[in-house]
């Protein structure tokens, strides 16, 4: 069958640990070409994965590399340059979370993917997991009645990573916008994806760059700056049109236990995702239910090859589009604002 070519912009860590390894199983793809500011990292990566065209530039890249699409696992403040150029040379886009440092730069981005009527796609792997997918197929069925409230955190003890992860100038802030996104995002996909109205927040600088010993970090590239200026942890609300509402924490470093779970709450039942339980009635009694789904898929594989997918077939509605990123993007701009101001935020178009 026809393989969707795709070029590969950064060549760090997402990369070689989570994009790279799942494109040898992809069926409907192949990475054609990579590129990267460090163009020696971008030969050693290239080299060791088999891809035939490297470039030490999007821009060379965009001009001469035989491709399609592009996925960018760059920086977080590389993403908004990176998709405006690929757009603009016509390519399809699928970008890492976040989309953006701010919401200024996601207006941006969702002007280029639509005035150069590209498709365009979040990669966020989370809804590629077998427990959330289980869990949206119960809400668009009906089976979870009206979703009116979630929890979600992801907390960690001591887990702070190292190098441009830190700098905000690069990454645009700390746990929120790093982990903290991923189950902001999987608690608002299970409520069906309402729109976002009005956050409170805070966000908190209490342990910093810890000098704990006995544990490790994930290792990110130093950027040039590499100052240590984000939020160590953060909590907040975020309400939405429908009456919904959602509480959500994060933190790299807090004192308490770790812990990695999201709740939804509908008029005919709840369910946790971690472990994927339903909770709810049956015969007029209550039921709790554990559901097994298979656990072993590869989640950057099932969302590269739904991104291929959708470019081979003309497909402009993929599962994680540029109007649901750029509401994203509203949440924790809102976030950030909330903690900044100290008062509530109201969500503006």
């Amino acid at each position: 069958m026809e393989k969707l070519k795709i070029g590969v912009v950064g060549a760090g860590n997402i990369a070689k640990h989570g994009h790279l390894p799942a494109y040898k199983k992809c069926y409907n793809c192949v990475p054609q070409a990579i590129c990267d500011i460090d163009f020696d990292r971008a030969k050693r990566v290239a080299e060791e994965y088999g891809i035939p065209e490297v470039y030490p530039s999007i821009e060379e890249m965009l001009e001469k590399a035989d491709i399609d699409a592009v996925d960018i696992c760059t920086w977080n403040n590389a993403h908004a340059p990176c998709l405006i150029a690929a757009a603009n040379a016509g390519k399809h886009v699928m970008c890492e979370k976040p989309l953006a440092m701010s919401l200024d730069d996601a207006l941006k981005m969702e002007k280029a993917v639509k005035e150069n009527n590209i498709i365009f796609f979040l990669a966020v792997p989370s809804r590629f997991g077998y427990e959330n997918m289980y869990l949206r197929d119960m809400y668009d069925s009906g089976e979870l009645g009206d979703v009116y409230y979630a929890k979600t955190s992801y907390i960690r003890r001591r887990g702070t990573p190292s190098g441009w992860f830190h700098d905000k100038k690069t990454s645009g802030g700390g746990p929120i916008i790093d982990i903290g996104v991923h189950r902001i995002d999987a608690a608002w996909y299970l409520m069906g994806n309402p729109k976002p109205t009005r956050v409170s927040a805070n966000v908190f600088y209490k342990i910093g760059d810890y000098q704990t010993k006995g544990i490790s970090r994930w290792k990110g590239t130093p950027c040039p700056d590499n100052q240590f200026d984000c939020e160590d942890s953060g909590a907040g609300t975020i309400h939405f049109e429908n009456g919904a509402t959602m509480v959500f924490e994060a933190s790299w470093a807090i004192n308490g236990p770790e812990k990695s779970e999201t709740f939804i709450f509908g008029s005919k039942a709840g369910a946790s995702v971690e472990p994927l339980t339903i909770y709810g009635e049956r015969n007029g009694f209550l039921s709790t239910d554990s559901v097994t789904v298979k656990n072993s898929n590869d989640k950057f594989q099932l969302e590269i090859e739904h991104f291929a997918d959708c470019v081979l077939n003309k497909n402009y509605n993929t599962k994680y589009p540029i109007e649901q990123a750029v509401n994203m993007q509203r949440m924790l701009q809102a976030i950030y604002d909330s903690a900044e101001q100290g008062k509530e935020i109201v969500i503006g178009e």
